[in-house]
């Protein structure tokens, strides 16, 4: 038996079933009309698209890779040549004091083993260092890195750069002494860093960064950092420049001419070190030490004087006359040689005295 509330629902419930039924089939009637389901709507949607985005092709993607291809493209990233220009006109620029001018362009150089030894520790470096960010975060890295190869201060190979203090712990770059290398590079991070190395060493220079040579994360603020000209931050770093001389353009004059050790850290040491080469306060302090001693030196050392003396003048007193054979010095020795019997010395002959002289002023 049928309650009277239930055959009183039944109609209601009939109508929104058909009114749903309805709505399915009108949805399906609209999709359709604009190609939704069929292959040829979307090979026209495509077409009409242009070509697919690099992360949207097979093998070209990996976890985030949207965000690379999306971010703005590099933006004063430098070629070999306009690097190089830059670098032959540098000054100190006033339009932009913090940063400086461009850094010096570095080209691989040395045997197949040295590049690629060079290569593969920049790579590193890059990867473990910036893995996560954008082509111009990891770009600024390299920067820094091959800045420092172009300055005294540090190692004047990319390895010995990249490597230094991995012997103990405070090293350089934290990847190098914390544990970090045991873990296995990811295939597509790796190749991508490789490329931004591959620039790097091919004499392209990431001007935003100018002459920094250190920089940290957001994560920290050590205490170098109010000590140095903070340049600004890119990807997940924050960049420095050192404040004194040894920022300077004129400092980076190191020339890199290959050389690379073993592409690996160094063997681990608990020998105490005289300094803490980690410290960018103490590198800027014993660089500016030694350029003062440098220069007290200079100035501490006579000039050299040509030993030989001008025409018409008497030899210099120090420049001493040679040792001659016995049957030379019995014959006068160093006089035998001098030239005071000359005719005429140290005068113009009155033949050639009016030579290259006018004969007669023209028009006189």
């Amino acid at each position: 038996m049928i309650s009277v509330r239930r055959a009183l629902r039944r109609p209601s419930m009939l109508r929104q079933r058909l009114a749903g039924i309805a709505a399915i089939g009108l949805g399906a009637a609209v999709l359709g009309s604009v190609g939704w389901g069929d292959p040829r709507g979307v090979q026209r949607a495509a077409a009409q698209g242009g070509a697919l985005q690099p992360f949207e092709q097979p093998g070209e993607s990996f976890p985030g890779s949207a965000f690379y291809y999306v971010a703005p493209e590099d933006s004063g990233l430098l070629s070999p040549d306009s690097a190089e220009a830059a670098w032959s006109a540098r000054r100190d620029d006033e339009d932009a004091p913090r940063i400086g001018p461009a850094g010096r362009p570095v080209f691989a150089q040395g045997t197949s083993e040295d590049r690629w030894r060079a290569q593969q520790c920049l790579t590193a470096a890059i990867y473990y260092e910036a893995a996560s960010e954008p082509d111009g975060g990891q770009r600024a890295v390299a920067q820094v890195i091959l800045n420092r190869v172009a300055h005294p201060a540090f190692p004047k190979t990319v390895c010995g750069v990249v490597y230094q203090g991995s012997e103990r712990p405070g090293c350089q770059f934290s990847f190098a002494c914390d544990g970090s290398l045991a873990r296995k590079p990811v295939a597509q991070f790796w190749d991508r860093a490789r490329r931004v190395a591959a620039d790097a060493l091919a004499g392209y220079v990431y001007a935003p960064v100018g002459l920094a040579t250190h920089y940290h994360t957001w994560a920290v603020h050590p205490s170098w950092a109010d000590k140095l000209t903070f340049i600004g931050a890119i990807g997940a770093h924050r960049f420095y420049r050192w404040a004194g001389g040894a920022g300077q353009a004129r400092a980076f004059s190191a020339v890199y001419t290959g050389g690379e050790p073993v592409a690996a850290p160094h063997p681990r040491t608990w020998a105490p070190t005289s300094a803490d080469i980690a410290d960018p306060v103490a590198l800027e302090r014993a660089f500016e030490e030694g350029r003062l001693a440098a220069l007290r030196q200079q100035a501490a050392t006579p000039a050299p004087v040509a030993a030989t003396a001008s025409f018409g003048q008497q030899p210099l007193p120090h420049a001493s006359a040679p040792a001659y054979a016995p049957e030379v010095e019995q014959r006068g020795g160093d006089a035998v040689y001098k030239g005071n019997d000359l005719p005429q010395g140290g005068a113009v002959n009155p033949a050639y005295e009016n030579a290259g002289k006018w004969i007669a002023k023209p028009g006189a």
